[in-house]
């Protein structure tokens, strides 16, 4: 499938030197690496079907001073995956994109690699990802978003058609700016995950989401009032591999407070061996457990009950305590 990682400058691609498909060659030197573009559908689903793993590398080209007109993957890569995956249920898809993308055929592939926009040396991460040389640790650091429909503002503000940068000069239009247009953020303080959170929306993946070769169960949780807060809890490696969890604390302020139900306040790397357990501490500083009073100009920490929530996700949090503050 596509393998390469491409950009874009003043809307021209741009495919960068680095090779997953190489570096993936590199891996399975006594294993068949077969390579088709993707642009033909039919074509690519005959050679998923053959094989015993298929990967589709996607992609999504985005650049700075620029909205994407929509949340989903560019051109035909939908039906690609789909096709793909419909050929061969073992379909791994490593996308190459900045932001959230929906995912209409996430139902029908066995696992999918957020890569971001990996650098010169993202093929071999991705390789060592890939082949389970490497256990993966990282955490979403935004919502995926189920449909478009979900976001704060589904419709995006944009400029005067007349007055947007066109023809051959359009490069030093874009420098040179465009007139002021009107832009309304009225979601106050649910922004990202706390939007999906105040407003009950279920998500693609929440905030905070990471999966690896292993698991990872929480147990003991303590809390205690500490200036700010003083969290300990257990994290146990439940699995056969070595792994680094990255442990979220969160806390939900008091009812007087006005707050989104929830805040990440604080969070731990924690290396388990298989079978292996480790007790940890969260110090939660005041300042993350405080408003913004508009009248006093000022931070203000409220007496009251705080929730404190501790789990591998924004949305799996298996660990709850109440907190009484002064």
């Amino acid at each position: 499938m596509p393998a390469g990682k491409r950009g874009t400058m003043w809307g021209v691609p741009d495919w960068f030197p680095t090779s997953p498909l190489k570096a993936i060659r590199a891996k399975a030197q006594n294993t068949k690496v077969d390579f088709d573009p993707g642009t033909d559908l039919d074509s690519a689903a005959a050679l998923a079907k053959g094989a015993e793993v298929a990967v589709v590398f996607a992609w999504r080209g985005e650049t700075e001073g620029s909205d994407a007109p929509s949340l989903s993957l560019s051109g035909n890569q939908n039906d690609l995956i789909a096709k793909v995956a419909a050929a061969n249920p073992n379909t791994i898809v490593v996308l190459e994109t900045g932001n959230p993308i929906t995912m209409p055929w996430l139902g029908q592939v066995s696992a999918v690699l957020e890569a971001w926009f990996a650098g010169s040396s993202g093929d071999k991460a991705l390789a060592n990802i890939l082949f389970g040389d490497v256990n993966p640790s990282g955490k979403l650091p935004i919502t995926f978003p189920r449909s478009e429909a979900d976001l704060p503002h589904p419709t995006i503000a944009k400029p005067d058609p007349s007055v947007q940068p066109h023809g051959p000069d359009a490069w030093r239009q874009t420098l040179e700016g465009i007139p002021a247009f009107q832009t309304t953020y009225d979601e106050g303080l649910k922004v990202g995950y706390k939007w999906y959170d105040a407003e009950k929306k279920p998500v693609l993946f929440p905030f905070g989401f990471g999966l690896s070769y292993t698991t990872y169960e929480y147990s003991n949780l303590k809390a205690a009032a500490d200036n700010g807060l003083r969290v300990s809890f257990t994290v146990k490696n439940t699995g056969n591999r070595a792994g680094t969890e990255i442990a979220q604390v969160y806390v939900g302020l008091p009812p007087s407070a006005g707050e989104p139900p929830k805040r990440l306040v604080g969070w731990t790397k924690v290396a388990l061996k298989p079978g292996e357990n480790k007790d940890v501490t969260v110090e939660v500083e005041p300042l993350f457990l405080s408003v913004f009073d508009t009248q006093r100009h000022g931070w203000q920490k409220l007496a009251g009950n705080y929730t404190v929530f501790v789990g591998g996700s924004s949305a799996s949090l298996p660990l709850q305590q109440t907190v009484a503050l002064q």
